[in-house]
């Protein structure tokens, strides 16, 4: 069974080897077409070496918010097909699709041959050598202008802000090979028009997950930040460093992930907001101290950014196959949150609630961003500003002795400031009593597990646990960058008749198991969907949780995304793999 692909959308792959400017042309062209009055999402798919690997920009436009790719590409525009082995089956084809290629970037590869697609031969490297600091990215970025009809002078506008930058010259041989290759693309007979909302571009964000994750903690009040480069979280710590110093913050480049974890425990414990960023070899190695902010009661925010894994791994895919380490990886009972966003400008708020949780239950919240999520960028409507009151319970000087870690009604107990008269009190991994002092007393451990596990479970994490849409007998449950795919299929599966209720979890830990069963109440059919090999958000499900009726499961890992159709046929169709 064959789902019904969304007819009023455009997707355009941009590709070539690293380095061409692949990605700076779709930058270009997202920009563009946001400016025109469209909506717009770009992925980002590059292999592992800084230049000469594989490089795609997958760009998909509307007339309404874009959230996900769609099931297969219109238009594919390839400089070269350096290594395009590797990223073939990320861009879907039809034998209604259209590649233009430059016959001087190499044979067109057998597996994009045999899709059927109308092969369309046209040069852009020759044409960019006859321009002076000409390139055949800009070469590619005018034929697609003309093809999709975007305004040749708002492309020339982006072109002149986003090159100025490298001198005049630079600029003036972009804007001449955009005219030849406006020119070129003219003389095709090929129309694909960008989708364009007749209400124009006013208050619309043009923002990647990273940028959004940063943006929220800033608004969430984190003002010290230590990390250590990796893929692909590093953008977003380039992101925050001026910004961090504009609000008299501070962001330090630490030697590593174990540096970077103890630093903002460091900056915490002084009573300054911190987080730091990482993927998941930099977790691996953070897990001690996450537990040293669990068992002393410091708050921390954590961002992950997950990618294909173990070890090394695929550093420049995405996959959701963290969430066991960010769940149990600590050793001993260490209660903490983890949340993850449903979107990419759902980061911006997941981002500035994880540190109004950090700070306000005194303890540990690890974000499960991802690669798909993270680097890509979207043009969509600004979000609402949410103010949460994001306050730390501070102690103030008393006549009795200072208890840090008092057994109080709501398990959140008031944290010192260091150096401040008559609140001294012993702060480190050990277990201890209620005033600090360690202890290996059997119930002050066990009256010390329950404060930080109850502090968790009690609290009030009000809506915020999950996006909860549409009703129906038959529910998807998900979470993460899976949500945009899944909220498509059931677009599409509403559309065949089928109404289904979606329930993505931005709240991973704790469970909240009674308003889980609330949100199911009815259903007799529960599809998980998750980008993993061993099912670990449907096993952990499971663990937690009894889900209602037949309950089935659609697992893959990365690097490829699940995709609307897939979900929707497995709707459809009853069944899963």
């Amino acid at each position: 069974m064959n789902s019904t692909s969304d007819s009023h959308a455009l997707s355009i792959a941009l590709v070539g080897s690293g380095g061409a400017g692949v990605v700076t042309a779709g930058n270009l062209l997202l920009e563009a077409a946001r400016a025109d009055g469209s909506f717009g999402l770009m992925r980002r798919s590059a292999g592992p070496q800084i230049r000469g690997g594989e490089s795609a920009a997958l760009l998909h436009f509307a007339a309404a918010p874009v959230e996900c790719a769609g099931d297969y590409y219109q238009l594919v525009v390839a400089f070269d097909w350096l290594h395009a082995q590797r990223f073939v089956e990320e861009i879907p084809l039809t034998a209604a699709s259209c590649v233009l290629h430059d016959p001087a970037g190499g044979d067109v590869p057998e597996p994009i041959a045999r899709t059927g697609a109308r092969l369309v031969p046209i040069e852009m490297h020759a044409p960019a050598t006859e321009i002076g600091c000409g390139r055949a990215n800009m070469i590619a970025l005018g034929l697609v202008s003309a093809i999709t009809g975007i305004k040749t002078e708002t492309l020339t506008e982006m072109v002149n802000r986003s090159l100025s930058a490298k001198g005049e010259s630079m600029v003036m041989g972009a804007r001449a090979c955009l005219e030849r290759g406006a020119a070129l693309g003219r003389s095709l007979d090929i129309d694909l028009p960008i989708p364009v909302d007749p209400d124009g571009a006013d208050g619309r964000w043009m923002i990647s997950g990273n940028e959004a994750c940063g943006l929220g903690a800033l608004k969430g009040g984190v003002r010290f930040v230590a990390g250590y480069p990796i893929t692909p979280a590093s953008e977003m710590l380039e992101w925050l460093a001026p910004r961090l110093a504009g609000t008299g913050g501070c962001l330090i480049q630490a030697e590593d992930e174990l540096a970077s974890v103890n630093m903002i425990l460091g900056a915490s414990y002084g009573g300054v907001p911190a987080m730091t960023v990482t993927s998941g070899p930099g977790l691996a190695l953070m897990t001690e101290g996450i537990g040293l902010a669990v068992a002393s009661e410091t708050p921390i925010v954590v961002i992950d950014v997950m990618r294909g894994g173990p070890s090394t791994g695929i550093p420049t895919k995405s996959e959701q196959t963290d969430l066991n380490i960010a769940l149990y990886g600590m050793h001993g009972e260490a209660p903490h949150v983890v949340v993850a966003p449903v979107s990419i400008a759902d980061c911006a708020f997941t981002a500035q609630w994880a540190v109004n949780l950090a700070e306000s239950l005194q303890t540990a919240v690890i974000v499960l961003s991802d690669q798909l999520l993270a680097q890509s960028r979207t043009v969509t409507h600004r979000p609402p500003d949410i103010d949460f009151i994001t306050r730390r319970v501070t102690a103030q000087r008393r006549d009795e002795a200072y208890r840090r870690y008092a057994l109080s009604g709501d398990e959140v107990s008031a944290m010192a400031i260091p150096g401040s008269a008559g609140l001294s009190y012993t702060a480190d991994g050990l277990e201890h009593d209620e005033r600090g002092t360690p202890s290996t007393g059997a119930e002050d451990h066990l009256r010390q597990l329950d404060k930080r596990s109850s502090k968790l479970t009690g609290f009030d994490y009000g809506d915020h646990w999950a996006t909860v849409e549409g009703d129906g007998e038959v529910a998807v449950v998900t979470w993460g960058s899976c949500t945009a795919a899944v909220r498509e299929a059931i677009r599409r599966a509403g559309a065949a008749g089928l109404p289904v209720r979606l329930i993505a979890l931005r709240l991973l830990a704790p469970l909240r198991t009674k308003q889980l069963s609330q949100a199911l109440a009815g259903v007799n059919r529960v599809l998980v969907v998750e980008q993993t090999f061993s099912r670990q958000f449907y096993h952990y499900l499971r663990s937690r949780f009894d889900l209602p009726g037949r309950t089935e499961c659609l697992a893959r890992p990365g690097p490829l995304p699940l995709s609307p159709g897939e979900i929707a046929d497995c709707l459809l169709a009853g069944t899963a793999r």
